[in-house]
């Protein structure tokens, strides 16, 4: 199942064919060796070939000798990068991905390599490697569609949706590509307008470092680097996947110590970036593969067919390839995801479709950065712009109601939620939410009480803000009275002098304590900090 489609992914990534079967060889048996995750099949993968191409492609003639040499170098620069991040411990890192971003990611690459296979499926030449040039090149080249090529493109797509839908252990990918080579050597394609990948020859892999100059690396770090984000994304995320759904632990650290051994044969055995794909890993999965016994099952196999059944290979329709790299990109649309999303989160919908709409216009490299950088964006403006909430007595229950100007617990009082930390960001939103609830109050407010249950830390630039709040609160009279403040937040009360300015006796843990001590005696103000 997996040949044709590694085979299809050279068409994405630029590279001869055989390489393809390469990312099938050696790289699985690395990660098996040095990986941890008993389910990520590690390969070539449409979101990295995609990014290769799209960092190359300038850089040397698609396919040719130089490109693929320079394709083994971001390989190993890539491993380099992954192997420095196991050194740092760095596998938090696919964390700052929300998985809202990551399903917009995914689907623009979706998009992006579904219409680059448009040309190879109808056998239009587009010759743009831009994703929003490429879709108006097949548009205007409708009549110039090869007919014979498109309805067999045409015919693989159906007879693999249709089989991945009635029987989703049935190999359809592999049966769409050996009834292909069949009818190719019987019918002759060539002759009747239908493209062939042409011989190839086959053998196991020569093993080498790549042949590319000192000078030649730097301008491939950027590529790397994309590789690298786009591996440790998507390679934790489908092995975390797959470790929770089958009751598994996961070792992200481990697992990238694999993934740099796995690049790392990829690129002394002549082929490219290789990673953790989800599409590949249900495939196993799906056909009962339960350990990496399964991936190196798959590497034995691939040897066996490098050094006898290459020959086939040659009769196989370049459209054919089009068409099962095409159902593949289908697959990675998540429209079932982007509808969970819109029904949960009208917010994050928008995320994931403006990360998508980069990844198609812009590109991938792209897109992954703009989709790491709105996820922690995402992060951020929540704790900028925080919940903030007045405690109202409802029945003998303390209930929230929304902190806008007027809003009141009870004659004299104001009881004030803040639902993030407090940092250099979000203390004058703080403070001046602050004041214009007292400034606001229908009577004057002789107690503010901070509920600080949500608020675990207070940095150096909060801590300023709110010591010239208390000095402020206790030039006009008002006692300030903090509750439910955890050891983390007192710990930098005290370390920012501020436990005492506030004073031990209006610190409480509860504010049912608060408001006992309230309505025993009346807590002072206290002296204006200096």
């Amino acid at each position: 199942m997996n040949i044709p489609q590694v085979l299809g992914y050279t068409r994405i990534a630029g590279t001869p064919v055989i390489t393809g079967l390469y990312t099938l060889l050696l790289p699985p048996v690395a990660f098996a060796v040095f990986g941890c995750s008993s389910y990520l099949v590690v390969a070539a993968d449409s979101a990295t070939a995609a990014v290769l191409a799209g960092g190359l492609s300038r850089m040397a003639p698609i396919a040719s000798a130089h490109y693929v040499a320079l394709a083994g170098m971001v390989a190993l620069l890539t491993a380099g990068l992954l192997l420095l991040a196991r050194i740092l411990e760095l596998g938090f890192l696919a964390d700052f991905l929300s998985q809202t971003v990551l399903v917009g990611f995914l689907t623009g690459v979706g998009l992006q390599v579904g219409i680059a296979m448009l040309g190879e499926m109808t056998g239009v030449t587009i010759t743009s490697n831009r994703t929003p040039e490429q879709l108006v090149e097949a548009i205007r080249g409708i009549a110039l569609i090869k007919v014979p090529a498109f309805a067999l493109a045409a015919a693989v797509v159906l007879i693999v949706v249709v089989l991945r839908k009635v029987a989703p252990r049935f190999p359809g990918p592999l049966f769409a590509v050996a009834g292909a080579i069949v009818a190719g050597f019987v019918f002759d394609f060539p002759g009747h307008g239908i493209a062939v990948i042409q011989h190839f020859n086959g053998g196991l892999p020569r093993l080498g470092f790549p042949d590319v100059g000192f000078r030649e690396i730097p301008p491939l770090l950027p590529i790397a680097a994309s590789c690298f984000l786009v591996i440790v994304s998507q390679s934790a995320a489908t092995a975390r996947a797959y470790a929770w759904r089958h009751h598994q632990a996961s070792d992200q650290n481990t697992d990238l110590v694999g993934l740099a051994a796995a690049n790392a044969a990829a690129a002394l055995s002549g082929a490219f970036v290789v990673n953790g794909s989800p599409t590949q890993t249900a495939m196993v999965e799906a056909a009962g593969g339960r350990s990496q016994l399964a991936h190196l099952t798959t590497a034995a196999v691939v040897g066996v067919v490098l050094l006898f059944l290459t020959g086939p290979l040659q009769y196989l329709p370049r459209c054919v390839l089009g068409a099962i790299v095409f159902t593949v990109a289908v697959e990675l649309v998540d429209l079932r995801g982007l509808r969970e999303i819109r029904s949960e989160s009208p917010g994050e919908f928008r995320l994931a479709l403006i990360t998508a709409a980069v990844v198609v216009l812009a590109g991938v490299e792209e897109g992954l950065l703009l989709a790491a950088v709105l996820s922690l964006l995402r992060h951020v403006r929540h704790s900028y712009r925080p919940h903030t909430a007045v405690l109202v007595n409802h029945d003998g229950h303390w209930r929230p109601i929304p902190a806008v100007p007027g809003a009141i617990s009870a004659a004299g009082l104001l009881i004030f939620q803040f639902g993030a930390n407090l940092f250099y960001a979000n203390a004058e939103r703080f403070a001046g939410d602050i004041r214009t609830l007292i400034e606001a109050a229908p009577t004057p407010v002789r107690f503010l009480i901070l509920d600080a249950g949500a608020i675990t830390s207070i940095d150096y630039t909060a801590a300023r803000v709110l010591h010239n709040l208390l000095r402020e609160l206790a030039g006009r009279g008002i006692s300030f009275v903090l509750v439910h403040a955890e050891t983390p937040l007192l710990s930098d009360l005290r370390r920012h002098r501020l436990y005492d300015v506030i004073g031990s006796d209006r610190i409480f843990d509860s504010l049912h304590e608060a408001l006992a001590a309230i309505n025993r005696k009346p807590i002072s103000p206290g002296a204006a900090p200096a």
